[in-house]
């Protein structure tokens, strides 16, 4: 593999540009993943109309859980294909950065679109609009991500570098999170000062959240030249070769295999926050807004802490013991609301809890995934960081609909005050789901990976 005569390190202002990236996609998928069902299949104390039909198939499929499942099948064909169109790439520019300039701005524009269906009722139209705006918002939100993560080994020239590079883009994701969760507030805020419709002022909130996005997504295309700080090469390797090989890396598939079970679970919190806040604690939709707000922030508390640990432990144990912790915290989701103390108060603890494993789990896995992406490359000599990253990718939406597939497929069992047996259900769920990630990621050999 031939490489750069020399690349700089890179300063710290661009870390930050890099991760200011990182932000404005997150904004865009934890739109979706908090508020896609709450916004289509509403509670009855939400305001908002009912949008699709709530009919079941097969006991427990709905409309939405076959749209969302649909909009997979695409990633399966455009994740790979993208990331082998970057990993060849000869532009002056850089392999990564050209892409990530052309998915910005549409997939923001789609997301947006996905929450404005044409009929403000119950509609068959409506199927259709959010079946196709879904599909577009994957595809060009690929062509940004994919080769935004393929960046990271390349920017990162050693273990050290990667975690921290890793640790700043965990930190905005995560502000992400935050300013996802806080659609329903802000919504309910401009509900009040303009008069709008409760479903108009959710839809204005996501359209000022979608324009922020787009802007920071804009700022590492801008201000980072990759030829100057990446020592990345084209890979002549074929695009199925480069599939085959990626996934005949055995640390990859154990890696992405406890990865997907993860965002699976993490997912299915995400969404099932605004359900738990208003159905099983009873509590103003806001509280959820102010949870996840909390649960970022304490979050944050940890990443110091597990950045150094991990450089002097290793990330393996920490990475175990967070997804058997988050075991343990899904596990009382079902008494939510049943325990005799104070019901906010158990909205608090549920979160402060979770904020340990989410720490570790927000920190760590792309460090690790670069460092089996630098080894694999030292390895056989083809840099294919771009198909490594796609393929880690397309998992983490894969496990992202997953989980919101899964949550609304309980939600038929159901859903209301009163009637909440499927919402307790997913926190059986997410416990089998993590605990079955720590078991897997137990086999992972790390000393193999690292330079």
């Amino acid at each position: 593999m031939t490489t750069p005569a020399a690349v700089e390190s890179l300063p710290l202002s661009k870390q930050l540009s890099y991760a200011t990236g990182q932000l404005g996609w997150s904004i865009l998928v934890n739109i979706v993943g908090i508020n896609l069902v709450y916004f289509y299949l509403p509670p009855d104390t939400s305001g908002l109309p009912t949008l699709i039909t709530t009919a079941t198939f097969l006991v427990v499929l709905n409309a939405i859980t076959l749209i969302l499942a649909s909009g997979r099948l695409l990633d399966a064909f455009t994740d790979p294909w993208i990331a082998g169109l970057s990993d060849r790439s000869q532009n002056p520019r850089g392999r990564r950065i050209p892409f990530m300039s052309k998915g910005a701005f549409p997939a923001a524009v789609f997301l947006f679109l996905m929450f404005v269906p044409p009929v403000s009722e119950q509609s068959a139209v409506n199927i259709v609009w959010l079946t196709v705006f879904q599909a577009l918002f994957y595809v060009t939100l690929t062509v940004y991500l994919t080769p935004f993560f393929a960046l990271l080994p390349e920017l990162g020239h050693t273990p050290r570098e990667r975690l921290n590079l890793s640790t700043w883009i965990s930190i905005t994701f995560a502000l992400g999170l935050i300013l996802a969760g806080l659609v329903p507030g802000i919504a309910s805020a401009v509900e009040s000062a303009t008069g709008l419709s409760a479903l108009r002022a959710f839809q204005a909130t996501i359209g000022g959240l979608a324009a922020l996005a787009v802007i920071l997504m804009y700022v590492p295309v801008l201000t980072i030249d990759e030829k100057r700080y990446s020592r990345g090469v084209p890979s002549n390797v074929p695009l199925l070769d480069a599939v085959r090989s990626t996934f005949a890396n055995l640390e990859f598939r154990k890696f992405v295999s406890a990865d997907f079970v993860y965002f699976t679970g993490l997912t299915i919190v995400q969404t099932g926050i605004l359900f738990y806040v208003t159905v099983l604690l009873e509590q103003e939709e806001t509280l959820a807004s102010v949870l996840l707000t909390l649960l970022v922030l304490a979050s944050f508390l940890f990443y110091p802490i597990v950045n150094v640990v991990a450089k002097r432990v290793g990330k393996k144990g920490l990475m175990v013991a967070a997804f058997a912790w988050m075991a343990i915290v899904f596990a009382g989701v079902p008494t939510l609301g049943n325990l005799p103390i104070d019901a906010t108060a158990q909205g608090y603890a549920l979160v402060l809890l979770l904020s340990v494993p989410l720490a570790v789990l927000g920190v760590l896995p792309n460090a690790v995934l670069a460092d089996i992406a630098d080894s694999d490359a030292r390895r056989t000599g083809e840099a294919r960081e771009g198909m490594f990253f796609a393929a880690r990718t397309l998992m983490q939406k894969v496990g992202q609909t997953s989980g919101v597939v899964v949550f609304a497929m309980a939600t038929t069992l159901g859903r209301d005050v009163g009637d909440d047996l499927g919402i307790r259900l997913s926190g059986v769920i997410g416990f089998v789901l993590c605990l079955s990630a720590a078991l897997v990621f137990a086999r992972y050999d790390e000393a193999s990976t690292i330079a």
